[in-house]
């Protein structure tokens, strides 16, 4: 500030000593020229100084910034594998480390207490209860059998957030403090469909294969809605533009098991099918898919880089933005939606993998992309009626919410507007009518 002042003394000064030097009709013209000078400069050190006040205080606000205390928060997470699946736990494992990055940039850091590899039951309520216990604030729990256990847990730590991700029994039961979370894979499996149809098109095309060899084999973990949703989607994804597309499915009866997963793409491949799918949770698919030599989509990770001649793309949820929403809640002291739902493509929550161009038919990545753009805009319906039969028939109604749990829906009307709204009554999938085109080659689970 003072060196501010003394450039405009020292300005002052020599502007008078010019203004006194000349002569009279000099000094008449000079003294308004002076004055405006001397008022234009007093303006620029009155910015300075301003500028220098406002520098000042914003390092003061920077300097208390860093030296506040971080908030943090204690976050339990129960896992029914670990990242060595390069699958679904390996996904959810990703969106943890990127939400931890973004948390932190917001001044809250998270100290993440892990359960690995529980499949259900037991071992589940006991992970909560010790998460609990270690004092969490929120718990995770990633795995459609977690849910029972987990609620066991949850009447009694009522401060405790609880969230069972692809469920649905906790939306709607009297606990407040139980939530649901699951994102739209459905749309991400109708554009991978779309990416396999465009592959086997070009190989009819080619003359590689005939029109009735376009026969797609889906590994599916159950004969649960999730799936069945799942798995109808790729398949109307690809008969857009592979019309003589068909799909055979095979059960395996387990979420996460790479054997079962493997022998159930073999017989796919023995069986004929020429490009093989999966709603499993290992990469033994996409392996069993190249060694057999057809060709694979995947789930939940790239799944190239262990198959590079095999796997074209593959899709998955981002979990980021959920735990990221999930953990401000409980930090900032805000309600947490007991259900999550409605989040998909348009809100960047179900991604594509990179596409293997190497092996993609061409024109893939432009269609690809235009199909993803029709389905954020609601141009594409993934279960449009005019586009699947059951028994022959168009689908005229079909019920989405099971009030009783009998597994059977008898509750929200779900076709309206030409299509069945999937997860647009809870973020669980429902969608479990075996259309036409499907064949499914065991329904023991």
């Amino acid at each position: 500030m003072r060196k501010a002042l003394s450039v405009v003394l020292a300005a002052s000064m020599v502007l008078g000593l010019a203004a006194c030097g000349g002569s009279s009709t000099a000094t008449t013209t000079a003294a308004p020229a002076a004055t405006e000078a001397a008022a234009e400069t007093e303006a620029a050190a009155e910015t300075a100084a301003a500028a220098e006040e406002t520098e000042a205080e914003a390092e003061e606000t920077e300097t208390a910034a860093e030296t506040a205390e971080a908030k943090t928060v204690k976050a339990g997470l129960v896992l029914i594998g670990d990242e060595n699946d390069q699958g679904y736990t390996y996904n959810f494992m990703r969106g943890k480390e990127a939400a931890t990055e973004v948390l932190a940039a917001e001044g809250i850091n998270v100290d993440w207490v892990i359960k690995y590899n529980l499949i259900e039951g037991d071992p589940v309520e006991e992970a909560n209860l010790e998460l609990a216990d270690e004092g969490c604030e929120i718990i995770f729990n990633n795995s459609y059998g977690h849910e029972p256990a987990m609620l066991k847990v949850a009447p009694d730590y009522p401060e405790i957030q609880f969230v069972g991700h692809t469920n649905e029994g906790s939306w709607k039961d009297d606990l407040p403090n139980t939530h649901n979370a699951f994102n739209n894979i459905y749309e991400g499996r109708y554009v991978a469909g779309v990416v396999a149809g465009m592959k086997m098109q070009e190989m009819i095309d080619k003359g590689e294969i005939t029109e009735d060899q376009a026969v797609i084999g889906y590994v599916g973990a159950y004969s649960f809605a999730e799936v069945i949703s799942g798995f109808t989607a790729y398949y109307l994804g690809a008969k857009s533009v592979c019309p003589s597309t068909t799909m055979k499915v095979q059960f395996v009866g387990s979420w996460s098991d790479a054997t079962l997963e493997a022998n159930a793409a073999q017989a796919l491949a023995d069986a004929g099918c020429i490009m093989i799918s999966q709603h499993s949770d290992n990469t033994t698919p996409a392996t069993t898919a190249q060694s057999s030599g057809v060709f694979h989509t995947g789930y939940n990770n790239d799944m190239s880089g262990v198959a590079p001649q095999a796997s074209i793309i593959s899709t998955r949820i981002d979990w980021t933005k959920y735990f990221v929403h999930a953990i401000e809640c409980v930090v900032n002291g805000e309600e947490l939606e007991q259900d999550y739902t409605n989040h998909g493509m348009a809100t960047d929550e179900v991604v594509m993998t990179e596409l293997n161009e190497a092996i993609a038919a061409e024109g893939t990545k432009e269609v690809m992309e235009e199909t993803i753009e029709k389905i954020k805009s609601g141009e594409i319906q993934v279960f449009d009626t005019d586009t699947f039969t059951v028994n022959g028939e168009k689908v005229e109604q079909a019920f989405a919410i099971d009030t009783d749990g009998d597994f059977a829906p008898d509750s929200e009307e779900a076709i309206f507007d030409g299509a069945f709204h999937e997860s647009y009554y809870q973020s669980a999938p429902y969608f479990a009518l075996q259309i036409d085109g499907i064949e499914w080659l065991n329904s023991a689970f």
